[in-house]
C-alpha cells in the first residue's frame, strides 16, 4: 500500500462515477468493437457480469496487465469473499494515484460496492481512501474512525483522518491524530504528520527538520518519495529553490510513478520558468487531467501550437465533470479559467467554492490570484484570516495576500470619498 498521506493532496484528473464491476467493462469491450468494424447491428448487452465477450492479448512484458487479470480473476472466483475484492481495488487505488487517472478510482468503488454492508478494517480503510478521493471527508473520516475501531493498532487510518484534517485546516484535529501516531510507535508516519503539521502552521524550520528526521527513518521508496516531495515544497515556500530542486530530483530518481510528485515539480518549475522542461516532463501524462492542466500552462507560455488543443481537452473534460455533478477539481478548473481563458470572475467563483472544502496553501494561492484579476477582494478574506491565524510563512503568498487587502482598503477609501 502506498504512503497514506500523499493521496489526501492528490487532485489530478477529473473523477468518474463508479460504474458496475465487470458490465461495464463487457459493455466497452462490445462498443469498441462495434465501432472498430462499423458494424450497424445493434449491441448485444450480456445479462450476466460474468459473461466473457473477449479476451485482449496482453503483452509479454506487461506484468501489470497480467497482475491485474490475476486480482481480476481471484475476485471473480470468490464472490462472497470481501478479500479480493478489496485488494483488487487497493490495487486500483494506487495506479489512479501513481497516474493521475481516475479510472481507477471508478474501478475501485465498483470492486468493494457488493460488500458495503461488511464492517472490517481493510475494507473500511480502502472506502475511505476513495471517499476521501472524492472530497466526501466526512464519510472518509467516518470509515476510519470505524476501522480504528475495530483494529486500533491501525496506524494508516490515523494516518489518512489527520491528512483530512490538514486539508481543512483543522490543526487541532491533525495534531491528535499524529500524537497517537506517534503512541503507535510509527516514527515515519508521525514524523511526516508532525513535520508538515508545523510547515502549514507557522514554523517552516521546525518541519524542515522533522521530515528530514522522518526521512532518516523511511525504508521504502514510497515514503521517501513523500517525505522528499514535501522537503521540496517546504524548500520552496523558504526560498530556497536550489534546495528545493535537489529534493525534487532525488524524489524524481526514486523511479516511483506518482501523479502528486509531477504535479508539485512542475509547479514549481513553472514558477521559475522553466515552462519547457514542463513540457518535457509532462509530455507522456495526457491522460492525468491535472497534470494536462500544468502541461497546458507550460505550452501556452511558450506559444506553442499544442496549447490550443490541451486548452480545449481540458474544457471538455471540466463540462463534461460538470454534467456528472464532480465539483472535486474546483481549484485545478480555476486555474484554467484565470490563466488559460482569462476569465477571471469565473476563476474566482471556482476557487471561493473550492476553499470552502479544502485550503491548502495552493487552494488559497488560486484563490488570491483570482480575486486579484477580478479586482473583487471579499471573497480573498477567508485565506486572509488563515494566514493570520495559522501563521504560515510562505512571502510570496503573504505578499498576494497583502496585495488583495491593500486593494480593498483602496476601495473602500476611493468609496468613502466620492460625493
Amino acid at each position: 500500500m502506498r504512503h497514506p498521506y500523499l493521496y489526501s493532496y492528490l487532485y489530478q484528473g477529473l473523477c468518474w462515477r463508479s460504474r458496475p464491476h465487470c458490465g461495464f467493462v463487457n459493455l466497452l469491450i462490445l462498443l469498441c468493437g462495434v465501432f472498430a468494424t462499423g458494424v450497424q447491428a445493434e449491441p448485444r448487452v450480456p445479462n450476466d457480469d460474468r459473461e466473457v465477450l473477449e479476451r485482449l492479448p496482453m503483452r509479454p512484458g506487461d506484468t501489470q496487465a497480467r497482475e491485474l487479470a490475476q486480482l481480476r480473476a481471484a475476485m471473480v472466483s470468490a464472490p462472497t469473499d470481501p478479500t479480493p475484492a478489496v485488494t483488487m481495488a487497493q490495487r486500483y487505488f494506487d495506479l489512479a494515484m501513481a497516474r493521475g487517472d481516475p479510472r481507477y478510482v471508478g474501478y475501485a468503488e465498483a470492486a468493494i460496492k457488493p460488500f458495503s454492508h461488511i464492517q472490517s478494517p481493510a475494507l473500511l480503510l480502502t472506502r475511505g481512501q476513495l471517499r476521501q478521493y472524492r472530497h466526501h471527508f466526512s464519510e472518509a473520516l467516518a470509515d476510519f474512525a470505524a476501522a480504528v475501531s475495530l483494529d486500533p493498532q491501525l496506524a494508516s487510518a490515523h494516518a489518512w483522518r489527520a491528512a483530512i484534517y490538514l486539508v481543512q485546516a483543522n490543526y487541532a484535529a491533525a495534531q491528535g491524530e499524529c500524537d497517537l501516531l506517534q503512541a503507535l510507535k510509527r516514527s515515519t508516519l508521525y514524523g511526516g504528520c508532525i513535520g508538515l503539521l508545523h510547515a502549514y502552521s507557522g514554523r517552516l524550520d521546525l518541519a524542515d527538520t522533522l521530515l528530514q528526521q522522518a526521512l532518516k527513518t523511511a525504508t521504502d521508496a514510497d515514503s521517501r518519495l513523500w517525505l522528499l516531495t514535501r522537503l521540496g515544497e517546504v524548500a520552496s515556500w523558504r526560498g530556497q529553490p536550489a534546495r528545493a530542486e535537489r529534493h525534487y530530483r532525488d524524489a524524481i530518481n526514486l523511479g516511483v510513478d506518482d501523479g502528486y510528485l509531477l504535479a508539485a515539480w512542475s509547479d514549481f518549475l513553472l514558477d521559475q520558468k522553466r515552462a519547457a522542461d514542463v513540457v518535457r516532463l509532462l509530455a507522456k501524462w495526457e491522460s492525468s487531467d491535472g497534470l494536462l492542466l500544468r502541461l497546458a500552462l507550460a505550452e501556452a507560455s511558450l506559444k506553442l501550437p499544442a496549447a490550443k488543443a490541451h486548452s480545449q481537452a481540458l474544457e471538455d473534460r471540466f463540462a463534461a465533470a460538470r454534467l456528472r455533478g464532480d465539483t472535486t477539481h474546483r481549484a485545478e478548473e480555476a486555474r484554467f479559467q484565470l490563466h488559460l481563458r482569462g476569465n477571471a470572475s469565473a476563476a474566482l467563483e471556482l476557487a471561493s467554492a473550492n476553499y470552502q472544502v479544502q485550503k491548502e496553501p495552493r487552494d488559497a494561492r488560486i484563490l488570491l490570484e483570482a480575486a486579484l484579476a477580478a479586482r473583487s477582494f471579499a471573497p480573498a478574506q477567508p485565506v486572509r484570516d488563515w494566514l493570520k491565524i495559522s501563521g504560515f510563512e510562505d512571502p510570496a503568498l503573504r505578499q498576494l495576500a497583502l496585495a488583495t487587502s491593500a486593494e480593498q482598503n483602496a476601495g473602500g477609501l476611493k468609496t468613502r470619498a466620492q460625493p
